[in-house]
């Protein structure tokens, strides 16, 4: 049938969703009073890692060799370009199969569109954007399932592959270990601007650079013996997914805010009052379980609760490791990989400052 939205009368991606990228989840607080009647996992013996720890992934003992990964991650638009959404989008949802220390090997498409409101070329364009992060990753989009949808809504199921013993999960942190961060902060502000329509070019080409480079050193740091822990920092900000490790590990993390990496003019921004909803309410969720310095502000803080939509890896390391860590991923083209805190013994929380 032919099209018969025009492109001048399409509408901006963003405006059709409430909640763009990894903001729009659900809040942690929320989504732990939904899962608290979910049933224990541990009866299944192939599976090593469930829902108990807040891991990224599921992951499923094969044989000695060979543990499978499984995730999903789908969201609604954080930018008006459709090729670019998709490809933000599916780099998001691999990120978790590295996060666990693994190798992606095979997506299937995950797209709710609004097809009467949406130009059709528009819907298309979000497909071709996933499939082509799948390519670049060396996977096949091997399928999938589509729905109409009053929202435009798209992401992945993925599948990957890693040797049992390098899996990485949250509950293996130890005390000593430092904490290091792959990526910049700052994506939720941007995307707020964005929507706003205040982003300058510098901000919008810095957004997109971020959030579709791939994770792939997580398969790489998974076979070092100093690696103890990962995650990827998205939805619930810096402070809930380090949370969620020190949680896990039963440990202190200690966050040095001077360390952390800024997008560019993303502190200027916020300071402005450009903040998300999400990051009042990923403080509202956790906010009991933070310690926060006097010199941290009420814009810090914002800050460090902000969503991060396909963010980057939080490594827990031995200090001794840290060197060849921040050496693989400045490799890999994180320019800004830093060692941003540390976890002790002590009450399971975070402390910033």
């Amino acid at each position: 049938m032919k099209d018969t939205i025009s492109a001048s009368d399409a509408p901006r991606l963003t405006s059709l969703s409430h909640g763009g990228g990894c903001g729009c989840k659900i809040a942690p607080g929320i989504l732990s009073e939904l899962l608290a009647g979910m049933p224990a996992t541990q009866p299944y013996a192939a599976l090593m890692v469930g829902n108990e720890t807040s891991d990224d992934a599921a992951v499923y003992r094969l044989n000695n060799q060979q543990a499978l990964i499984a995730t999903t991650d789908f969201f609604m638009p954080i930018v008006d370009d459709p090729y670019e959404f998709g490809r933000i989008a599916a780099a998001n949802a691999l990120s978790d199969i590295y996060a666990m220390g693994g190798s992606p090997i095979m997506a299937l498409a995950l797209a709710g569109m609004p097809i009467n409101v949406l130009p059709k070329a528009d819907i298309a364009g979000i497909l071709q954007g996933g499939a082509s992060i799948c390519a670049e990753a060396g996977i096949p989009v091997a399928g999938g399932h589509s729905i109409d949808s009053v929202e435009a809504i798209y992401g992945l199921a993925a599948m990957g592959l890693a040797h049992p013993d390098h899996i990485k999960r949250n509950a293996d942190a130890q005390a000593g270990d430092v904490l290091i961060l792959s990526k910049a902060l700052g994506v939720g502000v941007l995307s707020a601007a964005l929507k706003k329509e205040i982003l300058s070019d510098e901000g919008y080409r810095a957004m997109i650079s971020s959030t579709t480079q791939l994770n792939r050193p997580g398969a790489r740091l998974s076979s070092l013996s100093g690696v103890h822990a990962m995650t990827d920092v998205t939805g619930f900000g810096l402070l809930g997914h380090t949370l969620e490790i020190a949680r896990a590990s039963g440990l202190a993390a200690h966050l040095n805010p001077a360390s952390l990496p800024w997008l560019p003019g993303v502190r200027q921004l916020a300071a402005q009052g450009v903040i998300t909803g999400a990051s009042g309410r990923n403080w509202a969720s956790y906010g009991a379980s933070i310690h926060l310095a006097p010199s941290v502000d009420d814009t810090l803080q914002a800050l460090l609760c902000d969503p991060q939509t396909s963010g980057g890896l939080l490594v827990a390391c031995a200090p001794e490791a840290a060197a060849e860590v921040l050496s693989i991923f400045h490799d890999e083209g994180f320019e800004y990989a830093a060692v941003v805190g540390e976890l002790r013994e002590g009450e399971a929380g975070v402390n910033v400052g």
